[in-house]
């Protein structure tokens, strides 16, 4: 296994004048300039008196930007704490005093968001050794805890140009001098989940984000000059290790799009850029899904012909090409999938139509990469298989046919939760395998089946487990739901509905006829529900339900 950052190194100095990262529609840097700005970080935080093993905090929005500043970070051998930009500015002052971070990389949002407050700042100027805030777009100090910071920033055009006198060279570059301690921490993760309103530092090391790398490395064609398109949040680890690490340690080209990707807006940008892979999470293909392929396929004649042995080819294959077209027709590797399980009738579809795409699975504490297969042998409503080297197994007597909890072992694994000896040692066996929390059984060939969260499971009073996803990918496919949650309530299974309101009044249908037809066609589920888990009532709703950067429920919130 090769440290993640000499996998870096190489890239820069073999695509030296190749273009690395673009802001969508706007400045690109080449590798050269990626170069250029990591050393002026480097500069900035050795003038400043940031050591190898500090803490420095990044708190912005998707950018090329966010990339330079964080392989800066890393490439400097201090520890990156990267906050999502959802993140209130009261939480980011909060972890960035609780994991001692001496400087904050932030842009301009998250720059106001933290100086909203005279006690946030006041907060971050109690870390010993702080240095202060700086803007993540051009070394602007935005706040300054002493005069170095300040000093040095200004001068750092000066500095460079002293110590590269003849400017910076790919032979200049060298961020791998000596062997690095493969159990160094060079991340801690901060993430909220879904059911819990606390944040844990996940603490990953370097061989967690060295295995990952060298899976894909192993297991994901990778093009160097071919594009990709990151929509994922970037602080969030799916989208760190697959969006940027793999990307940029492949001599690929990156294009960021800043925003909510919309489907409107995705689809525009996938048509510019035609990504070789895109990395998405379950909601966005499903409202490309909901909003351009379900309303052809429910139509006549298409529908008919779906039912037709032979004649569903014809309407396939228009829908695949379609849908490629809509993509950008340069999907050779295709889409992969994570975050959450993709809904039924959707992976039905995308697999009649031989659409490249598959769904992998992993979470915070693994870097994040747990289970993943080729698009090839990938078979459907599975996550693939275990990523190699990492250990899995079924907490069950019978993991081919009977339930337990995913449990994983191997370099992936973090190291512990920051400053919380409770909660790591709650997360692992006490032969060492760390829970993962979802519950599933495996195939004869390994594939990984996910029916549920442990912690979404409702109990019946008769003894019976009802995973809650399996009846919210129902409810999902009907007509006029955006989005639902599954409860349990004293003796009842409950449906909570965010009705489409939009959509029904431009069909003609009232508030009143939205919310009756919602209500009849759940409750009608019940014919195709064991009798323990039918649904005793629904509660219809007009807001969506609060997410994760990732764009999961949060379920805790709702019961």
């Amino acid at each position: 296994m090769r440290h993640f950052i000499s996998y870096f190194n190489d890239s820069i100095k073999s695509n030296w004048d190749l273009p690395a990262v673009t802001n969508f529609g706007k400045e690109t840097y080449t590798y050269a300039q990626m170069a250029e700005g990591i050393e002026k970080y480097h500069i900035l935080f050795e003038e400043t008196g940031i050591k190898k093993g500090d803490k420095i905090a990044l708190y912005a929005r998707n950018s090329a930007e966010w990339c330079i500043a964080y392989f800066a970070t890393l490439t400097y051998e201090a520890v990156t704490v990267p906050f999502l930009p959802d993140f209130i500015p009261a939480a980011v002052a909060e972890l960035s005093t609780f994991s001692e971070c001496k400087l904050i990389i932030c842009d301009d949002i998250a720059t106001n968001a933290l100086k909203s407050d005279e006690a946030y700042i006041k907060q971050l100027d109690s870390i010993e050794g702080f240095v202060g805030i700086l803007n993540i777009k051009n070394f602007k100090v935005e706040h300054a805890a002493n005069e170095s910071l300040t000093n040095n920033a200004e001068k750092i055009e000066t500095l460079f140009s002293s110590r590269y006198p003849d400017g910076l060279t790919a032979d200049s570059v060298n961020y791998y001098k000596e062997e690095r301690d493969m159990e160094a921490p060079v991340e801690i993760s901060f993430t909220s989940g879904t059911t819990s309103a606390t944040s844990k530092g996940v603490v990953l090391p370097a061989r967690s984000l060295s295995v990952n790398l060298e899976f894909g490395k192993n297991e994901i064609p990778s093009i160097v000059g071919g594009h990709n398109f990151a929509i994922l949040p970037m602080a969030h680890m799916f989208g760190q290790t697959f969006d940027v690490i793999f990307p940029l340690t492949s001599g690929c080209h990156l294009h960021v799009m800043p925003g909510k990707p919309t489907p409107a807006r995705l689809l525009g940008g996938l048509a510019i850029v035609k990504p070789y892979m895109f990395l998405t999470v379950p909601m966005v293909i499903e409202k490309i899904f909901k909003s351009k392929v379900f309303p052809a396929t429910r139509k006549f004649p298409a529908k008919l012909l779906l039912k037709i042995p032979g004649l569903d080819r014809i309407v396939l294959n228009k829908i695949r090409k379609s849908l490629l077209a809509a993509f950008g027709n340069g999907l050779t590797t295709g889409i992969i999938i994570g975050g959450a399980a993709l809904n039924r009738e959707v992976e039905d579809l995308l697999k009649r139509m031989k659409f490249p795409y598959v769904v992998g699975y992993g979470m915070t504490e693994c870097g994040p990469l747990i289970s993943y297969r080729d698009k090839s042998e990938y078979v459907k409503y599975s996550c693939g298989t275990k990523a190699h080297p990492l250990e899995l197994r079924i907490d069950s007597a019978n993991p081919r046919r009977v339930l337990g909890e995913i449990q994983v072992k191997g370099d992936a694994v973090m190291l512990g939760y920051y400053k919380n000896e409770e909660a790591t040692k709650a997360t692992f066996t006490k032969d060492g395998w760390l829970k993962t929390g979802d519950m599933g059984v495996l195939d004869a060939k390994e594939n990984l089946f996910i029916k549920g969260r442990c912690k979404n499971m409702i109990l019946t009073g008769s003894g019976q487990n009802i995973y809650p996803e399996e009846i919210e990918d129902k409810i999902n496919n009907l007509p006029y739901v955006i989005e639902s949650v599954v409860v349990g309530r004293k003796n009842a299974i409950v449906a909570l509905v965010v009705a489409d309101y939009n959509t029904a009044a431009k069909d003609g249908l009232s508030n009143e006829e939205v919310e009756k037809l919602v209500n009849d066609n759940v409750l009608a589920l019940n014919d195709e529900l064991a009798a323990y888990s039918k649904i005793g009532y629904t509660e219809i709703r007009r807001e969506a339900f609060e997410k994760t950067p990732k764009l999961s429920i949060k379920r805790y919130m709702y019961s």
